[in-house]
């Protein structure tokens, strides 16, 4: 044969991340230990985008070809490359057959199959919510798109677990080719009970149009079960396809029972009519097959469109030790496809059928920032990218409690995602109030929902004596008046059962409650929304007075006693630059709020307190450089911290001055030649403490980090500030380290040290890389 077209490669987006299929990653990141729960999860660097809403559940695959990590149960993470859920090809042309695996590199199970598919031998992209997998070792040209509907503003279809997959072949020889593509998926509905699995095979139309797949079940398992409800394999009936099926075959067997039929002439062959519905026996594990065979005349093309879908309603959240108490809430996407868990087939359905006007909103969102040149092609592959966190961060967004009566129809329900998987807090105040500009940018009103939720806890009590095993205290959980830390954890009651931080007690941190309250503000004046700030007026003042008692020395500014802020293994005493920055700018959101509510008099008292605070911290932490740390006056106490000026960064973005500007500039000028230029050759982002002599502060084990969402925040800092080639030359830092160096895609970390090893992947705060959108977007013009 003779080649007569090139090999059929996707128009991708020049700031697509890519990779060479399965090739391995040289000297990846290491995990960085600092107690037993960290470095917990360590997924490798195969990682790639993941599939699934918001809050549906999500799915990892990865640049090999292979789905591998597993978070549909919500809150738990699951990472095991599993061969039975694969797309695999066959050609034939000249009576030449061919059947592969299109999977790159080694797996384990079923050995009948032919996982021959050499590594390198093409090339995997992503920009999220989309990804793009070339096959370039096969005798046909070979592509896949693969997305889901996670759409800004979006907050129905955003919702849908439902994952597409656009495969397009083409014939580059001059002589016709047979084509066949497989998707097999084994089954996780009842996967705990053993037996009892149901599949069926599917052939349905709507809008004239037809699809054909199987769906699964199971005989007995109610949907309000974690592994209850349906899952479901389709493909769409387009023109020169023939469709076949195998409703089900042996996951944990060699695989040869739908091999052979595949690889013998790209067809599958039904169980027997008798067998179709038989449900599983012990020790079988069912399975799926879909194939959808065509002809290719020289030259040609086709794409043949498949979805993946799963409906399983119910959220499940075990109340402490006592696994079969449960609080269960539905999902999100219930408000649109009910609560009885049988409608995978018809979700697929629907994503079939609506997958060109998702994809033509996703490319439109993106579009002004992809063509923009004034940013750089290496943000924009970080700015979509860390995007992922949105489906694969734990998420939990309810539609209403099991037994309780349906919400109204306008009912948007509450939002949860986790600091990590490491530290398992839903919706962590202080580190989402750095992420959380994902959500201003993007979906404002499950922001504000959250926020809303954040200020409600505020009142809130909760008795329960806690073992705080960082300062080795027992305390009260939650105080009234104290901002929460979180809003509880996957293994306990969300939203109910709140604080399940338990290393320091979050009751005497003196960063939450200000950062609530300029978070409420920010909201308030961004979104257009002053309600966030009046309605809970009271609220904020109480939070505001909670913290002013812990003035022990009346100088207007409460008093750090520890590592009792975001920074939780870095101990600050007396005044310090962090929490002292966040306090005064706080005062100044507190007046503004108290102003537009017409408390003239409140206004007054806030005017003289921010006048007292700013004294305070002008008097005692400035040395005409920047703000020392802290006033403990140990031998640390003078060290450079990166985000000393954490408050002022929240208020740039209100129009609020809490600082000289000439101060602000000569700050971020001296914490860009220290902590970000004599960090790791400047190719690091910016390490948190840096000594004035230019070494890095290693009083703690944080101290020594770069965090990346600190970084990506002083960044936008910058930018607002027009700082922008040192933003940029900040920022790049973690791009780099992330996504060149580290092998961190998908999975960005916390932190990262001189040496370039990770704490804590598949983290919360990166999301504030959309600070730079904000910044960008609201600036004054130049």
């Amino acid at each position: 044969m003779t080649t007569i077209t090139p090999p059929l490669t996707p128009e991708l987006p020049a700031a697509a991340w890519t990779r060479p299929l399965g090739q391995p990653f040289e000297n990846p990141s290491k995990p960085r230990v600092h107690s037993l729960i960290d470095g917990l999860i360590n997924d490798g660097p195969y990682q790639g985008a993941p599939l699934g809403g918001i809050g549906a559940g999500s799915i990892g695959r990865t640049y090999r070809g292979d789905f591998a990590r597993y978070q549909i149960e919500i809150g738990s993470h699951h990472y095991q490359p599993n061969p039975a859920n694969m797309f695999s090809v066959y050609t034939e042309q000249d009576g030449q057959k061919e059947a592969v695996a299109l999977f790159a590199g080694e797996i384990d199970g079923l050995r009948s199959w032919n996982w021959g598919y050499p590594v390198g031998a093409g090339t995997y992209a992503a920009l999220y919510p989309r990804a793009w997998y070339t096959y370039t070792a096969l005798p046909i040209g070979l592509t896949c798109e693969q997305f889901s509907p996670v759409i800004p503003h979006n907050y129905r279809e955003s919702s849908y677990p439902v994952a597409l997959f656009q495969w397009t072949a083409h014939n580059p020889t001059d002589a016709p080719i047979t084509v066949s593509l497989m998707f097999t998926w084994q089954s996780w509905i009842g996967q705990d009970r053993w037996t009892g699995q149901v599949n069926q095979a599917l052939t349905q139309t709507a809008d004239g149009r037809a699809f054909t797949g199987v769906q699964m079940g199971h005989a007995s398992l109610p949907v309000t079960d974690n592994w209850g409800g349906t899952l479901a394999i389709l493909a769409e009936q387009v023109e020169g396809v023939t469709i076949t099926t195998r409703t089900h075959w042996h996951a944990n067997g060699d695989g040869s029972d739908v091999w052979e039929n595949f690889s013998a002439d790209g067809t599958l062959i039904d169980n027997a009519e008798a067998e179709r519905s038989r449900p599983s026996h012990l020790g079988e594990v069912y399975g799926a097959a879909v194939a959808v065979k065509f002809t290719l005349e020289p030259g040609a093309a086709l794409s043949a469109p498949f979805a993946l879908a799963w409906d399983q309603p119910v959220m499940n959240f075990p109340i402490g030790i006592h696994l079969e108490t449960r609080a269960s809430w539905y999902k999100r996407y219930t408000a649109f496809w009910g609560q009885d868990g049988t409608n995978a087939f018809a979700i697929g359905m629907d994503g079939l059928m609506q997958r060109a006007g998702w994809r033509d909103q996703i490319i439109a969102w993106q579009r002004p920032i992809l063509d923009d040149p004034a940013r750089p092609t290496w943000y924009k592959t970080a700015l979509f990218n860390e995007l992922y966190y949105l489906a694969d961060g734990g998420i939990a967004w309810e539609h209403g409690k099991v037994g309780d009566p349906p919400p109204r129809p306008d009912y948007l329900g509450h939002f949860l995602y986790l600091e990590c998987f490491d530290y398992l807090h839903y919706a962590t105040a202080d580190v989402d109030f750095y992420a959380s500009y994902a959500l201003l940018e993007l979906f404002p009103e499950i922001e504000k929902r959250l926020v809303r939720d954040l200020i409600e806890a505020i009142p809130v009590e909760d008795d329960e004596e806690v073992l705080f095993i960082g300062e080795k205290i027992i305390a009260r959980r939650k105080l009234p008046g104290a901002a929460p830390h979180d809003l509880g954890g996957p293994y306990e009651n969300p939203w109910v059962k709140i604080n399940h931080y338990i290393y320091q007690d979050v009751n005497t941190w003196k960063d939450l409650n200000p950062k609530i309250v300029l978070r409420a503000y920010r909201d308030a004046l961004l979104l257009n929304d002053m309600s966030l700030g009046a309605d809970y007026y009271r609220v904020l003042l109480a939070a505001i007075d909670y913290l002013s008692a812990m003035d022990s020395d009346d100088d207007g500014i409460p008093d750090n006693d520890g590592a009792d802020q975001t920074y939780d293994m870095w101990p600050a005493y007396g005044v310090s630059a962090y929490s002292g920055g966040l306090w005064i700018a706080a005062l100044h959101a507190m007046r503004e709020i108290a102003l537009f509510v017409g408390d003239v008099v409140t206004s007054k008292a806030y005017r003289g307190k921010i006048e007292k605070a700013t004294k305070t911290y002008q008097a005692r932490l400035w040395n005409g450089q920047y703000f020392l740390y802290d006033t403990s006056g140990d031998n640390w106490h003078d060290s450079i911290m990166a985000d000393q000026l954490c408050g002022q960064w929240a208020a740039d973005f209100m129009g609020i001055e809490v600082l000289p500007r000439d101060q602000v500039k000569t700050v971020l000028e001296t914490v860009y030649a220290f902590n970000v230029c004599q960090f790791g050759d400047g190719q690091i982002g910016a390490v948190n403490g840096m000594r004035p002599d230019g070494s890095i502060d290693t009083s703690s084990k944080q101290s020594e980090e770069m965090w990346s969402g600190v970084t990506y925040a002083l960044a936008s800092f910058m930018l607002m500030r027009g700082m922008d080639e040192q933003a940029w030359a900040t920022a790049y830092g973690v791009y780099k380290q992330t996504y060149e160096t580290g092998g961190m895609w998908f999975r960005t970390p916390e932190a990262f040290d001189v040496e370039g090893n990770y704490r804590a992947s598949e983290y919360l705060r990166p999301l504030a890389i959309w600070a730079i959108e904000t910044a960008l977007r609201t600036r004054p013009p130049r």
